[in-house]
């Protein structure tokens, strides 16, 4: 059953491609197909259905169990945003932007952080909020000198973040979004990531009991989405990126049920890079340091949920990857219908077995 999933192998995180150049991960995006809220209700979002060579199927995320399979597996990450985005002051008075990126301590207290603007912050600094509460003090400069280390002033860090915090939604998106939950998944549960598992944003519970009704059965993994996953390339090689490292965990049940499973289907490219990982590496949890670019070869999944992504982004290598230059016809196909972008956007159901 599935044995070719696992084959033995030695790991590389990277695959060394000498013909790729950024423009071969570049389109043109029209302004006005960036969704700037979510759809309701949430799987009445579109969905394009890869026919391989074929005219793409145009339908709903609803519909979605029609083109599964029973013992079909649908894989999720059930990782949950947090409200991380904090406006506080320094000492002088000058306004700062703190996006708290990961915990890198179990109790909360210590993370990585974006600082915008961070050019004149001292070590040690302390900032404040806009009622003159201390609540975080300022530390080094990360190795990729692009984020800094802090320490929370308070001792429950997550009821302050619920309280004082805003949803970090991309930069792209300009309207308020008047239900935080709406970007967090129904099946969110491991607090951590700084930017949500949008491909997931598509389901409800009334979804996932109709596919679960179909005999296709639900299995999750916890990847933390950090923002580096959907940041531009700026190398004109796009394998010479580098990319971040994030913390995920796949349980030991979820690649049982994925050896059984008849094809795996993985919501979300953060899913897969999970799957991944762990089928790469033999480590069910850690950071995953995995750059899935063409030429890679895939160990566990076969279909995936993805939404509509960026231009030069790592996410389009991962793509092309999945089922190689098809992705321009299809993202023209996108555009032609006037399918919603990004990650408020439509989605799109891959199978990488139709070549």
């Amino acid at each position: 059953m599935a044995s070719h999933r696992f084959r033995a192998s030695r790991f590389s995180s990277r695959i060394v491609l000498t013909r790729v150049h950024i423009d071969d991960i570049d389109y043109d995006l029209p302004l006005e197909l960036i969704a700037q809220t979510p759809i309701e209700p949430r799987d009445a979002a579109r969905l394009l259905i890869d026919q391989g060579g074929l005219q793409a199927l145009h339908r709903h995320v609803s519909d979605i169990g029609e083109y599964l399979n029973p013992e079909d597996l649908l894989v999720v990450n059930n990782t949950r945003v947090i409200p991380a985005r904090l406006h506080l002051r320094r000492a002088t008075g000058g306004g700062v932007e703190v996006l708290l990126l990961e915990p890198v301590a179990a109790d909360h207290q210590d993370w990585e952080a974006l600082i915008r603007p961070g050019g004149k912050l001292r070590l040690g600094e302390t900032l404040y909020g806009d009622d003159g509460m201390p609540l975080l003090e300022v530390g080094n400069r990360t190795v990729s000198g692009d984020t800094f280390l802090v320490t929370m002033l308070v001792d429950d860090v997550l009821t302050m973040l619920a309280i004082r915090g805003e949803m970090p939604l991309p930069p792209y998106i300009k309207a308020t979004l008047a239900d935080p939950d709406r970007y967090q998944t129904v099946y969110a549960r491991h607090v951590g990531s700084a930017a949500a598992p949008t491909a997931g944003l598509h389901f409800t519970d009334r979804l996932l009991n109709a596919l679960s009704s179909a005999g296709i059965q639900t299995a999750t993994v916890d990847l933390t989405v950090g923002l580096d996953t959907f940041a531009p390339i700026n190398t004109t090689n796009p394998v010479e990126h580098k990319i971040h490292t994030e913390s995920y965990s796949v349980p030991t049940e979820t690649l049982e049920r994925c050896r059984q499973a008849k094809r795996v289907v993985a919501v979300g490219t953060t899913t897969s890079r999970a799957l991944e990982t762990a089928a790469s590496t033999g480590a069910n949890h850690g950071r995953s340091s995995l750059f899935i670019t063409p030429g890679y070869d895939w160990k566990l999944v076969d279909l995936m949920v993805t939404n509509f992504h960026m231009p030069k982004t790592s996410l389009l290598l991962m793509i092309e990857s999945f089922i190689g230059k098809r992705w321009r016809e299809l993202y023209l196909q996108a555009i032609q219908h006037e399918y919603r972008f990004l990650s408020f956007g439509d989605a799109m159901l891959l199978d990488r077995q139709l070549g």
